[in-house]
């Protein structure tokens, strides 16, 4: 979407965020509604058809086959989004009733992005630093509900094989083109296949089978646990032998030694194209490495005031030594991490009700990382059923900045948002599987922000994890663009975030690993908390007194997951409209019951 139409979009969105009043007499156009959905329903069931979900069946009882991931599957999937984007400037938008328009501004872009990911073949690398296509086949703790679903889950065993030959097939004609992950960022990689290669009951895929329902009869149990085992024998584990020879023996040889995306083929057209589809914004990566280092700058200034505070008599390169080296601020068991993270997400709970409108009822677990994913995973991160904290390695996990890590990726970050998102039922489905980085993670970014101000940080060393944690968010836009537009070495990038933030060494070596291996997705966090600070200074200072968190923070979540030009435009008007949101507009609420 180029520069005129994403304006055009705005306008159009603009629109529908009107004063209550103006909704109800807003003239809508049954014919372009009923276009639109047609068209995003059908989509959605294509894509359904497709598989284009989770292998895990996280939803009724699972399908009985993985995704078709071939080459010639690929095209005519970026032919079937092709027609559908065709189709949809064909329905005149300005005619759109108002949750229509932000219907159809969410699947343009993201039918965009997908069809994007094609037409870059980004399937011919279809893993990075710490995201895996041949992990989360099975489930990640317990089994299932029903004996059809554990048929089902064998039935994708079986189809394991087949999926991998895909996959490989893929990464082949990416090598042969001069496409992979880079190198540096696959070395270690393959650890992770190890718990898949057991052919008993020590392999993975068994853990499912270890407690099965008990409304599942005792002998229906035992086949199933012995055709589970069958298969994981006879047909997981080879395939996964045979994956791991080849990523050892092939991939992580003939992988490109070049670190920047604009190295591959049609490298700056797919670098720009990533950009977009992380940000949802039309910005040039020179634009965002400047936006970064005026982020570094300014947050540079406010760690001096509270290294400062804490008494410390040293410059700043000392006080980061101090902090990376000291063993005060450091656990001393996977325990101490893991109950510190659950503290800090009940303080959190505690204010909620004075900040945010609506709670969701969902709640989630805290779990330490797998070990099969802990060495080369982040330090945390958050979902709909739990929010994973990394307990490997303790001393490269300071207790500093766990305030900001959980604020940020459970509460109320991506696993509160993701409770919010799922009992959204009145979107159309699409939508409730739709994510956008920048909404999702300028939402969690812009929380540890607003930690500082609920009195979260109960330390000056907190409240610098706090700023460190900003500094490292500001650093990727400086970092992201520095390796993969202005072709910095992994070095530059390892010593620009290790001179800015107080991280581990660990973690400056994973991180900027991730970077490298999945270009555009770091610039996404700082933009949409830049976004969403920038929008509330706006509405406080144009509403005063009228001005309530409650509300603003609604108008955000009541949106769903949207590219940053709609969220923009919605808290344009939220601040015309007084700081008030429309009566029913949170889709999260039943039907005819108003928002807060």
């Amino acid at each position: 979407m180029n520069g005129v139409s994403v304006a055009r979009t705005v306008a159009l969105v603009l629109a529908a965020f009107a004063a209550p009043a103006a909704i109800a007499q807003a003239p809508t156009s049954a014919s372009a509604d009923a276009r639109l959905k047609a068209l995003y329903e059908r989509e959605w069931d294509w894509r359904q058809e497709q598989g284009l979900r989770s292998g895990r069946g996280g939803e009724g009882e699972g399908p009985t086959h993985l995704p078709k991931v071939d080459a010639a599957t690929q095209k005519a999937r970026l032919d079937y989004w092709t027609k559908a984007l065709a189709e949809l400037d064909t329905i005149p938008a300005d005619q759109l009733s108002p949750e229509e328009k932000v219907n159809a501004a969410v699947f343009r872009q993201s039918i965009e992005t997908m069809a994007n990911d094609i037409k870059y073949k980004i399937y011919e690398a279809p893993f990075n630093a710490d995201t895996f296509f041949w992990s989360g086949l099975n489930p990640r703790s317990g089994g299932f509900a029903t004996a059809q679903a554990y048929r089902n889950y064998i039935a994708r065993m079986r189809d394991i094989p087949r999926f991998f030959d895909e996959q490989t097939a893929n990464m082949r004609a990416g090598l042969a083109r001069g496409f992979s992950v880079p190198q540096i960022a696959v070395q270690g990689r393959d650890v992770t296949i190890k718990p898949y290669l057991p052919a008993d009951q020590t392999n993975s895929f068994y853990d499912a089978f270890k407690e099965m329902p008990s409304t599942i009869p005792a002998a229906e149990q035992a086949a199933l646990r012995a055709e589970g085992e069958k298969v994981i024998r006879e047909t997981v584990a080879p395939a996964y032998a045979k994956l791991y020879a080849f990523i050892r023996e092939d991939y992580m040889k003939k992988a490109r030694t070049t670190l920047a995306a604009e190295k591959e083929p049609d490298g700056s057209a797919f670098y720009q194209a990533q950009i977009k589809g992380f940000t949802t914004l039309d910005l040039t990566a020179e634009q965002i490495h400047q936006m970064g280092l005026k982020e570094v700058a300014r947050i540079k200034a406010e760690m001096e005031q509270v290294k400062a505070s804490t008494g410390f008599k040293g410059d700043m390169p000392a006080f980061l030594k101090f902090l990376r080296t000291d063993p005060q601020f450091y656990p001393k068991t996977p325990y101490e991490l893991l109950a510190k993270s659950s503290y800090v997400a009940k303080r959190m709970d505690a204010k909620l009700p004075e900040t945010i409108g609506f709670l969701p009822r969902r709640r989630f677990a805290i779990l330490p990382v797998p070990p099969a994913l802990a060495p080369i995973y982040t330090g945390g991160r958050g979902g709909l059923e739990s929010c994973l904290m990394n307990t490997y390695d303790l001393p490269s996990r300071p207790l500093y900045t766990l305030t900001a890590l959980t604020i940020h990726e459970c509460n109320p970050g991506h696993s509160f948002q993701s409770a919010v998102a799922q009992e959204a039922t009145r979107r159309p489905a699409f939508r409730r599987a739709t994510g956008f980085s920048g909404y999702g993670e300028g939402w969690a970014l812009y929380w540890e922000w607003m930690g500082s101000k609920l009195g979260m940080y109960e330390t000056p060393y907190e409240d610098f994890g706090r700023l460190s944690y900003e500094m490292w968010r500001a650093s990727r836009l400086v970092i992201d663009t520095g390796i993969h537009h202005y072709g910095w070495s992994r070095e530059q990038a390892q010593d620009y975030l290790r001179g800015n933030t107080a991280l581990s060494e660990h973690e400056i070596t994973t991180e900027i690993d991730r970077y490298i291996a999945w270009p555009g997705q770091a610039l996404a966090y700082k933009l949409g908390e830049m976004l969403i600070r920038r929008k509330r200074a706006e509405a406080e200072a144009a509403l005063g007194d009228k001005f309530d968190q409650r509300n603003f923070h609604d108008a955000i979540l009541a949106l769903g997951s949207v590219p940053l030009p709609v969220l923009e435009a919605r808290l344009d008007q939220f601040i015309a409209d007084g700081g008030v949101n429309p009566p029913g507009f949170n889709p999260s609420l039943p039907e005819g019951v108003s928002a807060p």
